[in-house]
């Protein structure tokens, strides 16, 4: 294994592929280099001096600034570069070419299809509380209900938050979105909406927002009206998990899949491995027909040009413009920098500012155009890649994925995650020693490109393993509680 990696030509720092003592002699991007300090794995090495106050190049992008004169073969870290990114701003729609995406064979999967025509990946029973008051009603209702789970229903879940009553507004409507998102998702078969009766989130309010459903498909229970509610809820649940039972796996096409793509734990390999991998998976989707999910808008700070310039038009670029002004502006108001980022963690294994996580984070979306730019708790509805509204928190931002209509969501990481999400969440991570230690977590290992596997051979198994869960095979994080939903919040609370 190369002890280094030059990412782009023209990039001034090299990563690490391994921990690299001071001494070791390293040639790298044509430049033979006695290395000044231990680099460790992940981080990065000067190639060339980098003078005081000069950008940093990785990506081939500025990743920041020199805080002072950087000698070759120096660590290269957050002690000697500086985050240059600044507030909302100006931008000028520059297109570039799209690589053509070489057509692939078509590809199917065994999914559900539902009466409105979308597929679902499970065929689960979902409890969906508008009001966080219900929360344990609905867990009591979701354990009785196990009686009418049958051979083919997937599960019988309910989910909690927190929120629902003394929000105003667009607090209010964040939360309205998200539970319309849910409750429409076709991973879910039959869907019970339990309300209390006194909340701000009034059902009748709610369905406002949420539109017309299916009455064979989805219930509401209001608690308050109920002399028994868990007698109410079960009759109710008999009759949601039998119309459930109707449905079963048939073949589909791949262009039935919508993927969400999200990463979390990042480390200095992230944009080297696990990211590249799953914007090459993403790319072939897309050109099967296919809809893939990009958020963490933050996390798009510092490499949103990259994205804007590949919009699919002058309209969408107004519209990835305005997501990542507004998001800026959101910082702006509750007094916080836009480069409040990378985490501890990040920084740990080598992410030096939130320009070096966003050019690493936005591989995942690989090279294919946008199409379409969602606000949160929108549906997508543009084949190929969508830009999604939400922060970068991983549970926030794999709901958002969710509830805009993702079946499965690709997560990668470096330093790992035990989360479940709404929907089964696939763990890749970006290097062998986490697949390890960490197999419990991890679905699949992205490491190996580093380790001598080809972006080809390991896009065919990466591709191969989606269609897989699709069709029913279980990931890890499924062995856990998926209970929990986490809403962006931003209002005040009565």
């Amino acid at each position: 294994m190369n002890a280094f990696i030059q990412i782009h030509p023209s990039d001034v720092v090299a990563v690490a592929l391994r921990s690299v003592s001071a001494g070791e002699t390293v040639t790298v991007g044509g430049h033979t280099i006695t290395v000044l300090e231990d680099i460790p794995c992940g981080h990065k090495m000067a190639l060339t001096v980098v003078p005081a106050g000069s950008h940093v190049i990785k990506y081939g992008y500025s990743i920041g600034t020199a805080r002072c004169d950087i000698q070759p073969g120096s660590h290269v870290h957050t002690h000697n570069v500086a985050t240059a990114l600044t507030g909302a701003g100006d931008y000028t729609y520059e297109p570039v070419a799209i690589p053509d995406l070489t057509k692939e064979e078509p590809k199917t999967f065994n999914g559900y299809r539902r009466a409105d025509g979308s597929v679902g990946v499970r065929n689960e029973v979902w409890i969906i509380p508008t009001v966080g008051c219900v929360n344990a009603i609905a867990g009591q209702i979701a354990v009785a209900a196990q009686a009418y789970k049958t051979d083919h229903i997937d599960g019988i879940y309910h989910f909690t938050h927190p929120y629902g009553c003394s929000q105003l507004g667009g607090d209010l409507l964040y939360t309205q979105k998200l539970l319309s998102g849910m409750i429409r998702h076709p991973n879910a078969g039959a869907v019970l909406v339990l309300g209390l009766g006194c909340e701000n989130n009034q059902i009748d309010d709610f369905k406002k927002i949420l539109g017309p459903v299916d009455e064979e498909r989805v219930a509401f229970l209001i608690c308050q009206d109920e002399d028994d509610e868990l007698a109410a809820a079960d009759a109710i649940m008999k009759r949601l998990c039998a119309y459930a039972d109707r449905f079963r796996r048939t073949p589909c096409p791949a262009s039935d899949l919508v993927l969400g793509m999200k990463c979390g734990g990042s480390d200095g390999l992230s944009g080297i491995t696990a990211n590249p991998l799953v914007g090459r998976v993403c790319d072939r989707l897309v050109a099967m027909g296919g809809k893939a999910m990009l958020t963490e808008v933050p996390e798009m700070f510092g490499a949103e040009t990259v994205l804007m310039n590949r919009c699919r038009d002058e309209q969408t670029f107004q519209k990835t413009v305005r997501l990542i002004n507004d998001f800026k502006d959101y910082f702006g108001r509750y007094g916080e920098g836009v480069g409040e980022n990378p985490s501890p963690g990040n920084k740990a294994g080598g992410i030096t500012t939130l320009e070096d996580k966003s050019l690493g984070c936005i591989q995942k979306g690989g090279f294919s155009a946008v199409n379409d730019v969602l606000s949160y708790g929108d549906p997508i509805k543009a084949n190929g890649l969508s830009l999604l509204q939400a922060p970068g928190n991983d549970l926030v931002a794999t709901c958002a994925l969710c509830a805009s209509g993702a079946q499965i969501v690709l997560f990668t990481t470096g330093r790992g995650t035990p989360f479940a999400g709404p929907v089964p969440t696939l763990k890749i991570a970006t290097n062998t020693d986490l697949a390890t230690r960490k197999a419990s977590w991890i679905d699949f290992n992205a490491g190996r490109l580093v380790d001598g596997m080809s972006m080809q051979q390991l896009s065919d198994e990466l591709l191969n393993t989606v269609l897989a869960v699709a069709s029913g095979q279980t990931v890890k994080s499924e062995r856990l509680s998926k209970a929990e939903l986490s809403i962006f919040k931003d209002g005040v609370t009565l």
